[in-house]
């Protein structure tokens, strides 16, 4: 139930970019040939790659939200870095073809400035993109999903792009035409950075990179507080799309039996679940505290199993 209202979320956030991407695409692609401003046309083409990249995103997260099946057993929520990473080469590839024509432009030296309603689109296009940003960005950590907040931050890039945009149409209609082409070499720049620092972000996730230091705490201290534990040892957390999955060993009193040390492992596996929600599943190797069996003291305890097998009994 969690994950369907997770995707109702996604959805409603993708179809706001959609229609919004459509309108921004069809008024600054026609203002810009009518008006003659190359920046407008590249900040329109700007739009129609995010609109592209709005139904990738959809249909990536469709895909991240199926359940586990027999050749995806810890699921499919790996799709979302994909559509993130996917998402990052359409912004560069946009951002070369955008640069590309806008150098081809101002060296050719037949540059005309265009007419000043180019400034009313640029204008729309600033207010809408920073409202899509906003309401995107609000979504995406609220349900913290990484494709939609990497969505969120083209929104915010595409403020800056029409801006702009907005810059050099004004000082081409005031006397400096060449800063029309100008303005769009700065708007595929600003999308070309974009679009490296979200592949960035996907590649590390696909690498499984560890999460931030505080979550690992977070994790450690909700296991120690578990009956039973006397120590946690080699937390490691990898990221699998918007989700997490958790390995460590823990330390238990050497006298107790099996049954009781896995009741441990398992009240330390549902205190961490109870802390991070966006913890899957927790792989917990129980292991005997054979030298200290004070809590307090536990925290010098071997490291691993080979050590256990050396120490002092």
């Amino acid at each position: 139930m969690e994950d369907q209202n997770r995707f109702l979320e996604i959805k409603k956030v993708s179809l706001v970019s959609i229609m919004g991407n459509v309108i921004l695409t069809i008024l600054k692609g026609s203002v810009g040939y009518l008006s003659g401003s190359t920046a407008l046309i590249a900040d329109a083409f700007n739009s129609a790659s995010d609109l592209l990249g709005n139904v990738i995103l959809l249909q990536g997260l469709r895909i991240a939200h199926k359940p586990p099946d027999e050749s995806h057993p810890y699921g499919h929520h790996k799709a979302e870095t994909i559509t993130s990473k996917l998402l990052a080469i359409i912004l560069c590839v946009t951002a070369i073809g955008i640069g590309y024509e806008a150098l081809k432009l101002l060296m050719s030296g037949t540059i005309s400035p265009p007419k000043s309603v180019a400034i009313y689109a640029a204008i729309a296009s600033i207010v809408m993109k920073e409202g899509m940003y906003q309401y995107s960005v609000r979504i995406g950590k609220k349900i913290k999903s990484s494709a939609v907040i990497a969505d969120a931050w083209n929104h915010r890039s595409d403020v800056l792009s029409s801006s702009a945009t907005l810059i050099g149409i004004a000082g081409a209609i005031y006397g400096f035409p060449f800063m029309d082409p100008i303005a769009g070499i700065v708007v595929s720049l600003l999308i070309f950075k974009t679009g490296i620092t979200i592949y960035i972000e996907a590649i590390n996730s696909l690498m499984d990179k560890a999460p931030e230091k505080e979550v690992l705490d977070d994790i450690r201290a909700a296991a120690l507080k578990a009956d039973g534990v006397k120590s946690v040892k080699d937390v490691k957390v990898r990221q699998y799309g918007s989700k997490l999955f958790v390995d460590m060993k823990i330390c238990v009193n050497p006298k107790i039996t099996v049954e009781e040390g896995h009741g441990a492992a398992a009240r330390a596996k549902e205190n961490i679940i109870k802390k991070n929600s966006d913890v899957v599943d927790v792989l917990i190797h129980v292991n005997p505290c054979l030298v200290h069996l004070d809590k307090e003291n536990c925290a010098n305890c071997p490291d691993n199993d080979q050590d256990l097998k050396d120490s002092p009994k």
